[in-house]
């Protein structure tokens, strides 16, 4: 009987890629591969399902369209992998590096990135619907089209990511960093962003009706066209943002920030402004 798959893994990226070339896609769900040295390994369309990588080293390796569901992955290495179009239901990669790595059009969804290193990543078009980025560095990731519906990104540093037509909606973001990131026609309603650092971010089309930016920081932000019905803002910095065209009605600005605000042509029927500072805001052609 000729050798196992998982042995021959075991003994090198260099064994396995030889092996590959003579054999079947083949089946690693449930092995424990924990800490090996899987450098630029080919495990494309390979099923690792609940297999456990902690701690191993993935680097440059190739895991496109594997299936990953119920796996391990906890602090190994993946820095610029290729995880495109991977099945990662309930995949556990709490503080992996996946800096760089690829993983565009994949579902993560429900999966664990707790502490992960996502740094310049690519996940777009990702299905993260529930997923866990708690303290996640995502700084300067490409996350457009992703659906993070019911996700939770609190503390996560997000500053500079795109998220253009992001979808956001009941997602958890206390304290999350998002200054400077791209945000066009992404969807946050019913969002809670409490205390959230939004500064001269690009949010011209986006949505954030009953969106919950309490305490939040938006102040510089590009917030043109987009629509806040019914959120609240209480105690909001939006200090020098333009809300040129906005829809407000309904929003709650007690103990806002609005100096030097433009919020010309805006909608700002039942908006509610107890309290706010209003130095310098700028209503021209505004709907009360």
């Amino acid at each position: 009987m000729g050798e196992s798959a998982e042995s021959v893994l075991r003994r090198g990226a260099v064994a396995w890629l030889e092996w590959r070339k003579h054999h079947a896609v083949p089946d690693l769900s449930g092995t424990c591969l924990m800490d090996l040295n899987l450098r630029g390994a080919d495990l494309h369309g390979v099923n690792l399902r609940r297999a456990n990588l902690s701690d191993a080293k993935l680097v440059a390796a190739k895991l496109v369209a594997a299936n990953l569901s119920s796996a391990i992955i906890d602090r190994a290495d993946l820095v610029d992998a290729d995880l495109r179009s991977i099945e990662a239901i309930d995949l556990q990669a709490k503080a992996t590096d996946l800096r760089r790595a690829q993983l565009s059009d994949a579902n993560l969804m429900g999966s664990n990135f707790t502490d992960a290193d996502l740094r310049s990543a690519d996940l777009s078009g990702v299905n993260a619907i529930a997923i866990d980025f708690t303290a996640a560095q995502l700084r300067g990731a490409d996350l457009d089209r992703i659906n993070l519906h019911r996700a939770t990104l609190s503390s996560a540093d997000l500053a500079g990511a795109n998220l253009a037509h992001a979808n956001l909606t009941q997602a958890i973001l206390t304290a999350t960093e998002l200054g400077l990131a791209h945000l066009y026609r992404a969807n946050f309603t019913g969002a809670r962003l409490y205390g959230a650092h939004l500064v001269t971010v690009y949010a011209v089309l986006a949505n954030f009706e009953r969106t919950n930016l309490t305490a939040a920081d938006l102040s510089w932000a590009n917030l043109a066209k987009t629509s806040f019905v019914g959120a609240i803002l209480k105690g909001t910095n939006l200090r020098g943002s333009n809300l040129v065209g906005a829809n407000l009605a309904g929003a709650d600005f007690t103990g806002a920030n609005l100096s030097g605000a433009d919020l010309s042509y805006t909608n700002l029927q039942q908006a509610i402004f107890h309290e706010t500072n209003l130095a310098d805001t700028v209503f021209t052609g505004a709907i009360r």
